[in-house]
């Protein structure tokens, strides 16, 4: 069987190290765990995942605020790990460190969002788009949310305008590299509400006792998105984890 080949950011810990345990599960996959800190307890912890015989992981340094990490980590790949091409890239990295109306928001705070959020998937795919483009099924995944949607805004009727209005950054790009890219698959994925760190605390300010997805869930849904999914059939969608649709 090829040796499937996946990237991952924000990998040490919640969503994105569910996605790391899932695929290193698998036979003949290589999963990269892009983290911020290499040699921080969470991210050396990525080793001790139960992995397939045939799988191996990666761990690279991806700063989501950095520039010039993304390229950096890719350049690793090829002279040190023998990695020529990779298949599928989730930008899952991402913030959300306040819940401030428009009203009140402070701009700088919403301009750290938009770094993490938004330029943090633009520099990791102009990094990795040389080696994506050789994958098998081109494969691009941004992490976004329904709070950055602006037709079903009403649905999800909370403030957070600092992450929503950088996950619509965010979904507008994943968007357009589906029409820039007639070979890809690129959609976003809404993981749902799920229990993570972030994913609960935002749950208590909102009062309920911890968000409604397990990271399993979650992350089951996500990868049977991208085992199945056509550029026809996924393509320039908002998926959320259950199979349905999100508006944009």
């Amino acid at each position: 069987m090829t040796n499937a080949i996946y990237l991952i950011t924000g990998a040490s810990r919640g969503i994105g190290r569910g996605l790391v345990e899932k695929l290193l599960a698998r036979p003949n996959t290589t999963v990269v765990a892009a983290v911020r800190d290499p040699v921080g307890a969470s991210s050396q912890s990525l080793e001790s995942l139960s992995k397939n015989d045939s799988s191996r992981l990666i761990v690279v340094k991806i700063d989501s605020k950095s520039p010039t990490d993304p390229a950096a980590a890719v350049e690793t790949l090829q002279t040190e790990h023998g990695i020529d091409q990779i298949d599928v890239v989730i930008a899952n990295a991402g913030i959300c460190e306040d819940l401030s109306p428009i009203s009140e928001i402070s701009v700088p705070v919403i301009h750290e969002h938009i770094e993490v959020n938004a330029y943090g998937p633009i520099y990791l795919f102009q990094a990795a788009y040389p080696l994506l483009k050789k994958g098998k099924k081109p494969t691009f995944v941004g992490v976004g949310s329904p709070l950055g949607s602006i037709a079903g805004m009403e649905q999800r009727p909370y403030s957070c305008a600092a992450y929503g209005s950088s996950k619509a950054m965010l979904h507008w790009i994943v968007r357009k590299i589906h029409f820039e890219n007639e070979d890809f698959v690129s959609f976003v994925a809404d993981p749902g509400f799920v229990q993570t760190d972030m994913g609960n605390t935002g749950a208590r300010l909102f009062g309920f006792e911890k968000a409604f997805q397990t990271i399993e869930e979650s992350v089951d849904g996500i990868v049977k998105t991208i085992d199945e999914g056509t550029r026809e059939s996924v393509g320039a969608q908002f998926r959320v984890w259950d199979g349905t649709q999100f508006p944009w």
